[in-house]
C-alpha cells in the first residue's frame, strides 16, 4: 500500500552563493571520490526465475528513486522527493517530500552541493524511522561517474548515504571527447545488431558509462553511469527492468510527483 507523502515545510541550504568557496567544494570531492566503489557491493541478489531461492536470501525488492523540482516562478523554491518502487510490480509503495528553498547557486559538474542535502534528509528521515520499505538500491536523475571529474550526483549521495546508487543522465556530458552526435552514430549502427546500448568509451580509454534505448520506440537514449557500490553491468540490468518508458520508472515518478508537488504549492501560494 502507498505510504501518503506530506510536506515538511520550507527549509534552507547553505552556504549562501556568497561564500560559495568552489575549491572546498573540489576538495571535498576528491576526498569523497576515494571511497567510490565502482563494483557489485551488497547482500541481495536479483530474482532469477525459475530459481528455487532460500529462506535467508535477500533479494532486491524495493528499489528508491530521488529527484528536485523547480518552480519556473521562483527558482530557489524546490520540491526534493524520495519514492520507493517494489522491483517486481514497480509500484509506489513509499514517497516522501519537502519544499526547500534552495540558496546555492547551480554551477556546472558541483549539482551535489545544491541538490544532495536535501535528498540526504529525505533518505535520512525515513532511515531514523526504521521503516522497513527503506530502499535496496537508489536511482538518482543526475550521473554518477559520468561527469567532468568523474563523481557526479549519484556517486556524493551514494556515498553519503553508504547505499548502491546508479546515475540516469537525461542528456551526455560532453567529457573525454564523448559527443552525443558521436553517441547517435554508434547507436544506429547496433540497430542492425539489435543492440540497443554502447559503452560510453572516451579517448583515453576509461569508460564512463553507457547510453541505452532503454524501449524499442525511444529514439533519445538515456545515460547510465556506477554512482556507488555497484557494479556497470548490473546496473545496466537493474535499469533494464524498471522501465516501462524512455526513464526508469523510479525516476520517472520521482520526476512526476516533485513536479506536481510544486504546482500545488505554487498554487497555495497564489491564494
Amino acid at each position: 500500500m502507498e505510504e501518503q507523502s506530506h510536506e515538511q515545510g520550507s527549509i534552507e541550504t547553505s552556504p549562501s552563493s556568497s561564500s560559495v568557496d568552489h575549491k572546498t567544494w573540489i576538495e571535498t570531492q576528491d576526498f569523497l571520490k576515494k571511497k567510490l566503489i565502482a563494483e557489485d557491493d551488497f547482500t541481495w541478489r536479483l530474482a532469477v526465475t525459475g530459481r528455487s531461492m532460500e529462506k535467508e536470501e535477500e533479494v532486491l525488492k524495493y528499489v528508491g528513486g530521488v529527484d528536485i523540482s523547480y518552480s519556473k516562478e521562483d527558482p530557489s523554491m524546490a520540491c526534493g522527493i524520495l519514492v520507493v518502487l517494489d522491483l517486481q510490480t514497480l509500484q509506489v509503495v513509499y514517497e516522501d517530500f519537502s519544499i526547500v528553498t534552495l540558496h546555492v547557486p547551480y554551477l556546472p559538474g558541483f549539482l551535489a552541493f545544491r541538490e544532495a542535502p536535501v535528498l540526504l534528509e529525505l533518505l535520512e528521515k525515513m532511515k531514523t524511522n526504521a521503516n522497513p520499505l527503506y530502499p535496496q538500491l537508489l536511482m538518482v536523475d543526475g550521473n554518477g561517474t559520468l561527469h567532468p571529474r568523474g563523481f557526479g550526483l549519484a556517486c556524493h549521495l551514494g556515498i553519503l548515504a553508504n547505499l548502491p546508487t546508479v546515475g540516469i543522465g537525461k542528456n551526455l556530458h560532453h567529457v573525454d571527447g564523448l559527443t552525443l552526435s558521436g553517441v547517435m552514430q554508434l547507436l544506429k549502427a547496433k540497430e542492425d545488431y539489435a543492440q540497443d546500448f554502447v559503452t560510453l568509451k572516451g579517448c583515453s580509454g576509461r569508460i564512463w558509462g553507457v547510453a541505452v534505448r532503454s524501449t524499442g520506440g525511444s529514439l533519445k537514449p538515456i545515460f547510465i553511469s556506477v554512482g556507488h557500490r555497484i557494479a556497470l553491468d548490473t546496473a545496466i540490468r537493474i535499469v533494464k527492468m524498471t522501465c516501462k518508458f524512455r526513464v526508469p520508472e523510479p525516476i520517472r515518478q520521482a520526476d512526476i510527483r516533485s513536479r506536481d508537488y510544486v504546482r500545488k504549492h505554487q498554487m497555495r501560494m497564489s491564494k
